[in-house]
């Protein structure tokens, strides 16, 4: 699939289905697994390489070199998040030429003041929407390609309200953007009024948190309300977090692994998922 795939199927009105990565590897278990998008956060690669929590600490730098090893080694279109575009409209400039660069096939920006956070932790800011408006009017001047999506994210309803939130997500409709992500509606009410007002105009994007702000459906009940796009971006992490723990416990209690290896994969096991069989055999080609 390429990107251009993701902007036709999302001009069809087929709802897609993107699940978290946060590096190369989380990304090739994915598409190998069939998706036909990713989803990268800023809060997964914050988890990932810091160890820290979605609070601002993420960089452009991080973000985009990131992406760029992820887009190295899969096809799979890349949703990345953008956070706010790391500053302002020149910022945000420099942020989307980067992730164009680095493969993106789509960009998220979001309205969040600074420092910004996880859409799903209390305390967040919003800045005014005129600064939004130019921030997003930035990045559509600046990609090269029209196939790289942006996508406008309001994080106004948990600082707003609702209907301010949508009249935010109207102004940013208005700038030209791809597709639309009123982020953590708190109920079903509150997602079928986002799409009732948006969905039959522009992809609309609902984020599915577990223990988050907005009610956790499935990818089809999610399509029928009239969602374009869904994501669980978080998932992978907790996922991959219980699992950790519950391994590293077994090891420190058993001192060995055996408890473990029917919920393992062996040594040739993982070198067939990562493509090492053909990794040596094209490198013969230069022998």
């Amino acid at each position: 699939m390429t990107t251009s795939t993701l902007k036709t199927r999302l001009d069809a009105g087929q709802a897609i289905l993107a699940p978290g990565i946060y590096d190369a590897f989380s990304a090739l278990v994915a598409e190998q697994a069939g998706f036909e998008a990713l989803y990268l956060s800023g809060a997964s690669i914050a988890y990932t390489a810091l160890g820290r929590s979605d609070v601002g600490l993420t960089t452009y730098t991080e973000v985009s070199e990131t992406l760029a090893r992820i887009t190295e080694r899969v096809r799979t279109p890349v949703i990345v998040d953008g956070d706010t575009g790391f500053g302002n409209a020149l910022n945000v400039q420099r942020t989307v030429r980067g992730f164009e660069r680095a493969g993106a096939a789509m960009i998220q920006l979001e309205d969040q003041g600074f420092p910004k956070r996880c859409g799903h932790l209390s305390g967040k800011t919003v800045v005014p929407v005129q600064e939004m408006c130019g921030k997003l009017k930035a990045a559509l001047d600046a990609r090269t390609d029209a196939r790289t999506l942006i996508l406008a994210r309001t994080d106004a309803v948990a600082v707003e309200g609702l209907d301010a939130a949508l009249d935010r997500a109207e102004r940013y409709v208005e700038c030209g953007v791809d597709a639309l992500f009123v982020e953590a509606l708190r109920t079903g009410e509150q997602m079928d009024a986002a799409c009732g007002r948006f969905a039959s105009r522009i992809p609309l994007l609902a984020n599915m948190v577990e223990g988050g702000q907005t009610p956790v459906e499935s990818a089809k009940a999610l399509a029928q309300r009239g969602f374009r796009l869904v994501i669980f971006p978080g998932g992978t992490m907790r996922a991959v977090a219980h699992t950790l723990q519950g391994y590293y416990a077994s090891l420190r209690e058993h001192g060995t692994t055996a408890p473990w290896r029917e919920r393992m994969l062996d040594f040739d096991g993982l070198n067939e998922v990562i493509g090492t069989p053909e990794l040596l055999a094209s490198g013969k080609r230069y022998e």
